[in-house]
């Protein structure tokens, strides 16, 4: 088993390179594009729906609930990215428990990927909500003497966010191989279905902390309103 699924490569022509990286994240975005096509084709209205549409429609009222809780907005405009996120990386690792095929998020470079996604969303969301001048306003609050630890705080979470779904995916695939070497006639069912519970809880834990970040860009503003009318 490879450490770092980015050194397998599967073609290479000169400094050209596709590892299997590359390809699985792919294969996991066309399953994602395909799935959601075939579901939302036909939605109907009524009591009498599908089960996929059922399924669909319960996660994403899930989601929508998740999002209102935390922003306390319409959730209309944090739903795309959210779920987008979420879909992605469950589905990278629930596919990762698949004997021969790794999980995209146990490399780095998706794990960084979708942290910097998160990074550049922050800023969006912030200055959509507030205005360009009070949302970089806020790095130098309360004192500009503040800005360099802003910055820094800004990058080191986005550091943490890629570290910690790295490392949760690549050790726990680790284990899971490590003990069905072990044992592979007693734990494979047991290690598959604790793969999977733990692939669904990062995706849920960073889809989570992605909607915190958002939120405490865009809720600075009533913070401020509400400090002052105290």
């Amino acid at each position: 088993m490879e450490l770092n699924i980015d050194d397998i490569i599967l073609w290479q022509y000169g400094f050209l390179k596709i590892n299997e990286t590359l390809v699985n994240t792919w294969i996991v975005i066309l399953l994602l594009i395909s799935v959601s096509w075939l579901i939302t084709k036909n939605l109907t209205a009524g009591v009498h729906i599908k089960r996929g549409q059922a399924f669909l429609e319960s996660f994403v009222v899930y989601v929508i609930d998740q999002i209102r809780e935390e922003t306390h907005e319409d959730p209309g405009k944090y739903l795309p990215f959210i779920g987008s996120l979420f879909l992605f990386i469950a589905l990278s690792n629930i596919i990762g428990i698949i004997p021969g095929f790794e999980a995209p998020t146990a490399s780095l470079s998706t794990a960084t990927a979708l942290a910097i996604c998160v990074f550049i969303a922050v800023p969006i969301f912030g200055i959509s909500n507030r205005g360009f001048a009070s949302y970089i306003r806020h790095y130098i609050e309360p004192s500009p003497l503040m800005l360099p630890f802003n910055i820094i705080g800004e990058l080191s979470r986005t550091l943490a966010l890629a570290i910690r779904l790295f490392g949760n995916i690549m050790s726990g695939s680790l284990i899971v191989a490590i003990i069905l070497s072990l044992s592979p006639l007693f734990f494979p069912a047991i290690m598959q279905a604790f793969g999977l519970l733990i692939g669904v809880i990062q995706a849920y834990v960073f889809a989570v902390l992605a909607l915190v970040y958002i939120a405490s860009a865009t809720r600075v503003r009533p913070v401020k309103e509400n400090s002052r009318e105290t």
